[in-house]
C-alpha cells in the first residue's frame, strides 16, 4: 500500500509528475472510477479471477487518486479513508465488535448515521449519481420502509399496465416522462420479486448481445443486408438452438 501511495504521490508532483495525472481532478477522475467499478462486476459476473485481481488494483487506484488529491487540499488523505470506513464497519456490527448482546439492524444505524449527518429525509443520501436502475431501487426501497408500498407484487404489476397506457397516451413532449415513470413501475416490481434490476437487465444485454452475434455468425453473408423476415427467422433458429443445449 505504501508503493502505491508513493507512485501516486510521484505522478502528482509538481516538478517532476506526470503531465496528465497532474491535470486531474475529482471531477475528471470520477467517470474512470465508475467505469473500474463496472469492470470490477464484470470479471466477477465472468467468474474470471485473474482479471478480478487486475481489475480490483484498477479501482483501488481509484481511491488512491482521489485520496491524493484531497490530501494536496488539506481535505483528507488516504489514511483518513481506511479510518472512516473502518470506523464505519465496527459501528455498524456493534454485536461483532463491542460484544453488544444483539445489533440493533443496520438500516436502524444507517439511518442514525443519516440523521447525524443532519439527513432527515427518508430520502436523503441516494446519491444521485448512481446508474438510474440502481437508484430507482434504492429510492422504492427507502420509501417502502415507510409504508409508501404496496402490500404484494400485485399492485407493483398493475402500475406497470396503467404506466404502459399513459405511455401510449402521451404526447411527443410527454413521453420521455411517461417512459421513465414505466421504467420505475418495472423496477418496483422487480423488487418485489426479489429481482436485481440492474443485474437483471445486465443479463439481459448479455443475452441479446449473444444471441445477436449468433444470428451474424449464422448468416454466412451481410447480415445488414436480409431483410427483416430473414433476420428474425435466424433469431429463432438461434432461441431453439439454445433451448436444444
Amino acid at each position: 500500500m505504501d508503493r502505491l501511495l508513493a507512485i501516486m504521490a510521484r505522478l502528482r508532483d509538481p516538478e517532476h509528475g506526470c503531465e496528465w495525472d497532474r491535470a486531474q481532478s475529482f471531477a475528471t477522475i470520477a467517470p474512470y472510477t465508475i467505469e473500474e467499478a463496472y469492470e470490477v462486476a464484470d470479471a466477477i459476473e465472468r467468474d474470471d479471477l485473474a482479471d478480478l485481481k487486475d481489475e480490483l488494483g484498477d479501482l483501488l487506484l481509484q481511491v488512491v487518486f482521489h485520496s491524493r488529491i484531497a490530501e494536496e487540499a488539506g481535505a483528507f488523505s488516504f489514511a483518513d479513508v481506511v479510518d472512516g470506513i473502518a470506523d464505519k464497519m465496527e459501528r455498524r456490527h456493534p454485536h461483532i465488535f463491542t460484544g453488544a448482546a444483539e445489533t440493533p439492524g443496520w438500516e436502524s444505524i444507517k439511518a442514525a448515521e443519516r440523521s447525524a449527518k443532519q439527513r432527515s429525509g427518508v430520502l436523503d443520501g441516494i446519491a444521485a449519481s448512481l446508474p438510474a436502475l440502481m437508484r430507482a431501487e434504492k429510492l422504492g426501497k427507502r420509501a417502502a420502509r415507510t409504508g409508501f408500498d404496496w402490500p404484494d407484487g400485485s399492485g407493483a404489476r398493475a402500475k406497470i399496465n396503467e404506466e404502459l397506457a399513459e405511455v401510449a397516451a402521451a404526447s411527443a413532449e410527454e413521453r420521455a416522462e411517461e417512459v421513465g415513470d414505466l421504467l420505475f413501475a418495472v423496477v418496483n416490481w422487480a423488487r418485489h420479486l426479489g429481482v436485481d434490476p440492474e443485474a437483471a437487465l445486465r443479463l439481459g444485454n448479455a443475452k441479446f448481445e449473444r444471441r445477436f452475434r449468433a444470428m451474424e455468425a449464422l448468416a454466412g453473408t451481410d447480415f445488414t443486408a436480409l431483410d427483416l423476415n430473414a433476420k428474425e427467422a435466424l433469431w429463432d433458429r438461434v432461441k431453439a438452438d439454445e433451448r436444444d443445449r
